[in-house]
């Protein structure tokens, strides 16, 4: 790690196409000088995509220090929420940088949560085959979304199912955007974190549980080192494998069974995070079929309830409709059910053998639990 004052610094190690996170106070009003640093090109128009609850917080900022350092910025809203993440929206962010004369130097840049980082990634992806973006997330869940390049938007049957790898120039990850953040918002965020613990790192895993109450509480040094924890090992997996190939599958640990439930409960009605914490809880008893022990559930079921996430699927979800979803998901390979299993607290291991009957009782046993 290397620290610039208060900033800590990461670098996702890709070769020439290496970009650094940054992770700290007053980004925002910084934002024209790391543009500069970053050496995106001035004459080029820049396209800022945000969302309805972010514009009126922080876009007038990071477009300010932008015009101040000589760039042209045009502000895109979207409306706030997973509905956003359309093929609708995408057309509409087409003709909003058409309008604004972007061309293949120019640079989009995304500011908000992961909705709006995807959407805006994958306009970057897409427009004129692939122009530069810059990742300046404004939520605790982004700290995951912003890193590695995966872009897309939702089809009505399936959660990312149509996107792109397109890797930012950087991410500016200004703390100071997450005080307005609710506190549903912020525990659903601290989902992902713990998450990169589980799959990694076991000690993370204790300092997340010791620091619960100082993380719920926005407290800026333990949320910039979680953070920073966090970003660390996603940027380690990606630097591995960027395409995910193999090793990069393990970021997915709960995302088969919580997409699913985003999917079969109707986008926004559970937050990720809070869908990702009961897919955990689901892959972790699964562990327990595998061998691994039913301590590995009971102690991940401990920590996110520590943290008042959900470990329950809500009642009156039905079993068929998740199964469904979960089929068309994008880890349901050659009819055999894909799951990031945990071996241990802070190891897990890709298996292509999950049984789908295994699967549906699980999901059955945590409908009935609820």
């Amino acid at each position: 790690m290397s620290t610039a004052g208060d900033v800590r610094e990461l670098v996702v190690d890709l070769g020439q196409r290496s970009y650094p996170i940054y992770i700290g106070s007053g980004l925002h009003a910084r934002a024209g000088e790391y543009f500069t640093q970053l050496g995106l090109p001035v004459r080029a128009p820049l396209l800022l995509v945000t969302d309805a609850s972010v514009r009126g917080l922080y876009a007038d900022r990071v477009a300010s220090s932008l015009r101040d350092a000589g760039y042209a910025v045009t502000v895109s809203v979207v409306p706030s929420g997973e509905a956003s993440k359309s093929l609708a929206e995408l057309d509409r962010l087409v003709a909003d940088a058409l309008t604004a004369g972007l061309d293949r130097k120019s640079t989009v840049i995304a500011l908000g949560g992961g909705v709006v980082g995807d959407l805006a990634g994958f306009l970057a992806a897409v427009y004129m085959r692939g122009v530069r973006f810059v990742q300046m997330p404004t939520t605790i869940l982004a700290h995951d979304s912003s890193v590695g390049g995966k872009t897309g938007v939702n089809h009505r049957l399936a959660k990312n199912i149509i996107g792109s790898f397109h890797q930012p120039e950087a991410v500016l990850y200004d703390l100071d955007a997450l005080a307005s953040l609710p506190l549903r918002e912020v525990k659903a965020g601290l989902s992902e974190v713990i998450k990169h613990g589980l799959i990694w790192d076991a000690a993370f895993v204790d300092w997340c549980e010791h620091h619960a109450d100082r993380l719920l509480a926005l407290d800026p040094d333990a949320l910039g080192h979680a953070l920073y924890e966090g970003c660390k090992v996603k940027s380690i997996v990606v630097s591995r494998d960027e395409r995910e190939n193999d090793l990069r599958a393990i970021l997915n640990l709960g995302h088969t069974i919580g997409h699913a439930l985003e999917a079969a409960a109707g986008y926004g009605e559970l937050l990720h995070g809070e869908a990702i914490s009961i897919g955990m809880v689901g892959s972790a008893r699964l562990a327990a079929r595998f061998g691994y022990g039913e301590e590995i559930a009971a102690r991940t079921e401990g920590i996110f309830r520590k943290f008042g996430l959900p470990v329950r699927i809500p009642a009156g979800m039905d079993t068929d409709r998740i199964m469904q979803a979960m089929q068309h998901d994008k880890k349901f390979s050659e009819g055999n059910m894909v799951f990031v299993v945990p071996t241990a607290i802070g190891s897990v291991e890709i298996r292509h053998d999950v049984s789908a009957q295994w699967v549906r009782e699980i999901v059955e046993g945590l409908i009935e639990e609820a």
